[in-house]
């Protein structure tokens, strides 16, 4: 894999930000399912023969589980509550690169976890990776971006990433706490699925310590995960046209659109994460395209 990830400076409405490509890790592990699965990659597992997981029927984990399992000779079986008629009709975008690996879809239970308990040759993992063992990964993310700070003298910083399980954000802060206590490196999120609260209770199940926990930004008006906002297709097409860089266009536009309005936190040096998930833009762009056909144009 391509690690560390490069950090390049790029100019977005006219701000400097400094940007973590974590994107560019690697095609099947980039972004933040790379960091998440680093454990499982890098460790031997001999007594694990299939591995389980859940979640929705484009989601970039469920690809990169699809891709572990194959690595590993493991089954890979995915517990889904709703595969919309027209994809499984016109398999596309992560949904079929899973199923060409070989993934095994099952209908959602509630109790998928009470399924594996007991079995010691399945290893379960949660929806989006949120997981304790996801901390390996992102630390050595904390390390490269503690060592690029020192190579650039920049004392205080701020990192800014979109979530959905919010794993990566917490256990990014909680790690540069740990490394880097000396430093004033600050990370923001916004929630991409459910609203602050939902957030909050996501952080609790991993960390209690409320030190640890990332600081939440929010956009005034509601939003709601997966809908199709005109205002998230617009600025994704201005990232690409004022910075050439390629972002996932279900969480970066939301997380962009937040930071935008937070001048107190992109007023100092602020670094954006790059969680990758552009495989998934496959879907999400033929269903801008189709309800806002017009704004390619504009």
């Amino acid at each position: 894999m391509n690690l560390p990830s490069p950090i390049q400076s790029i100019f977005f409405e006219n701000k400097q930000f400094y940007l973590k490509r974590d994107d560019l890790i690697h095609a099947d592990f980039s972004g933040n399912k790379a960091r998440k699965f680093h454990y499982f990659l890098t460790h031997s597992f001999p007594h694990i023969n299939k591995v389980v997981s859940y979640g929705s029927a484009q989601s970039n984990a469920m690809y990169s589980l699809s891709v572990l399992a194959k690595m590993k000779g493991w089954v890979f079986e995915y517990y889904v509550d709703h595969v919309a008629d027209y994809l499984q009709e016109n398999p596309h975008g992560n949904y079929r690169a899973a199923l060409q690996n070989g993934m095994v879809l099952r209908p959602a239970q509630k109790t998928v976890a009470e399924l594996v308990e007991g079995k010691p040759d399945i290893l379960f993992i949660e929806e989006g990776g949120r997981q304790q063992e996801a901390v390996y990964g992102i630390k050595i993310l904390a390390q490269e971006i503690i060592a690029w700070q020192r190579e650039n003298n920049i004392e205080k910083l701020n990192i800014f990433l979109p979530s959905g399980t919010g794993t990566t954000a917490l256990f990014l802060q909680k790690s540069l706490l740990t490394l880097n206590a000396q430093r004033s490196t600050l990370v923001y999120t916004t929630p991409c699925v459910g609203n602050k609260a939902y957030l909050k209770e996501q952080f609790l199940m991993l960390e209690e310590d409320k030190v640890f926990h990332p600081t939440i930004l929010c956009l005034e008006k509601k939003h709601h995960f997966g809908k199709l906002y005109r205002e998230n297709y617009e600025i994704w097409l201005k990232l690409q046209q004022q910075t050439g860089v390629l972002f996932d266009l279900l969480y970066d536009p939301l997380g962009w659109r937040t930071l935008l309005v937070y001048p107190e936190v992109y007023s100092k040096p602020t670094l954006y994460i790059h969680q990758g998930g552009v495989l998934g833009n496959e879907s999400m762009l033929r269903r801008y395209v189709r309800k806002y056909p017009s704004v390619m144009s504009e």
